[in-house]
């Protein structure tokens, strides 16, 4: 999942079943891994609930995965047929063309007032709000208690003890004493962690603008290739080849010591009977003072009107049960501070909680900006480069920022 997963509704605009029937086409993402715990059944449960309280409206829905929801829906808005409803991984560029409602004209006061306030905010083009937040996560450390054991490690909290402990896991046969998925499935994420843990990030929070090659973002990466990846730490694989995925199923394995991991991993790496632990993410001279927060969104076409039928299915979708059923359904954390608040006192979501404690200390990657995706997609193609033998973590950031500025520029 990426972002995160979910699900998907598909059809044509906003079509009447009769004079007083309003259909409303959803299309979301799948955030499930398998056909028994598919986002559809999610959704079918959460509309047959909504339709039996509100005669005369329907919500038709359709799920498609994370390879495909996006795509789906750009095919569908680019040939007039927009969804009245999406819940996919980005807004901006559907918000930059003037096509979404703003969330002033949806919401009920109260739901507007419950969303997170960090994820409301990531959601702002220019100050106004049209990316509603739907599901978020963070990351933590996660390491492998087991082998930790064996070597008599504790679990680090800085850059300099997470380095020590990557060499006594290499001393004792581990695979990836640190594994480093800079590949293009997911690098952007890794790398903004990395950034964040060295005080840096791809924007600079006073000027507002990318600062991918910041002198801090550059230590960062300098650190990184003669620390771990040059002293052969990072594993078989070189960084800029792993997948998140392959690392994930690597960790389940029992081959990683540490990586980067959001809550999925724990569900993954407990089926497989790995004993592990998480921790914050280390700096360079304690824990990470920002981790990274991702979020999918959740926006309204206005193609096809239906403002107020829209508004009302949105304040039933964030009612706090329903934010709670899907956040526990799949591992992820709630957007509301009324589910936070139940999920982070609720015995049963305790695994969840070290997640939870991140989440307001959480930086979002830009999504408001229009630019963001062709920054996100260099950033996979590249960045692996700057830890590769002979590479330049200097003159690789250069590039991404001079891609950065080229997009911002063309916004």
């Amino acid at each position: 999942m990426t972002a995160l997963g979910l699900t998907a509704a598909l059809g044509g605009c906003g079509l009447t079943g009769g004079s007083d029937e309003v259909t409303l086409k959803l299309v979301a993402a799948d955030y499930g891994d398998s056909g028994a715990n598919s986002s559809q059944k999610y959704w079918d449960k959460l509309v047959k609930e909504y339709e039996e309280e509100h005669a005369g409206v329907r919500i038709d829905v359709t799920v498609y995965s994370w390879n495909d929801v996006d795509a789906k829906v750009k095919e569908m808005v680019d040939a007039g047929k927009a969804p009245d409803l999406a819940q996919i991984g980005a807004y901006a560029d559907y918000a930059a063309k003037d096509l979404l409602y703003q969330a002033d004209d949806l919401l009920s006061i109260p739901v507007q007032a419950d969303f997170v306030s960090q994820l409301a905010d990531a959601g702002q083009v220019n100050g106004v709000q049209y990316g509603i937040p739907f599901a978020s996560s963070t990351r933590l450390l996660f390491y492998n208690k087991t082998l930790f054991q064996k070597a008599g490690l504790t679990a680090p909290t800085t850059w300099k003890e997470l380095a020590a402990d990557a060499e006594a896991l290499k001393a004792e046969g581990v695979k990836y004493p640190y594994a480093l998925p800079l590949g293009a499935e997911e690098a952007q994420a890794e790398t903004m962690q990395w950034l964040l843990s060295g005080g840096g990030g791809y924007t600079d929070a006073d000027l507002g603008t990318y600062s991918i090659d910041s002198a801090e973002n550059v230590a960062t990466f300098n650190w990184l290739k003669n620390n771990l990846v040059g002293k052969g730490l990072t594993g078989p694989v070189a960084p800029g080849e792993l997948n998140r995925a392959d690392a994930f199923s690597a960790f389940a394995a029992g081959d990683v010591g540490m990586l980067n991991g959001h809550p999925s991993l724990m569900r993954i790496a407990a089926n497989k009977g790995v004993k592990f632990g998480m921790v914050p993410m280390p700096g360079a001279d304690g824990p990470t003072k920002m981790s990274m927060g991702v979020a999918d969104w959740m926006m309204a076409f206005k193609q096809n009107g239906h403002a107020e039928q829209v508004g009302e299915f949105l304040d039933f979708v964030y009612d706090k049960q329903n934010v709670l059923d899907f956040s526990r359904e799949y591992d992820l954390l709630p957007v509301t501070n009324s589910a936070s608040t139940v999920m982070t006192g609720a015995k049963g979501d305790a695994d969840l909680k070290p997640f939870l404690e991140e989440l307001p200390l959480s930086e979002l990657y830009p999504v408001g900006r229009t630019s963001w995706a062709a920054v996100s997609a260099d950033i996979k193609k590249r960045i692996g480069r700057t830890v590769a033998s002979g590479g330049s973590p200097s003159a690789v950031l250069g590039q991404l920022q001079s891609t950065a500025t080229r997009a911002e520029s063309a916004e």
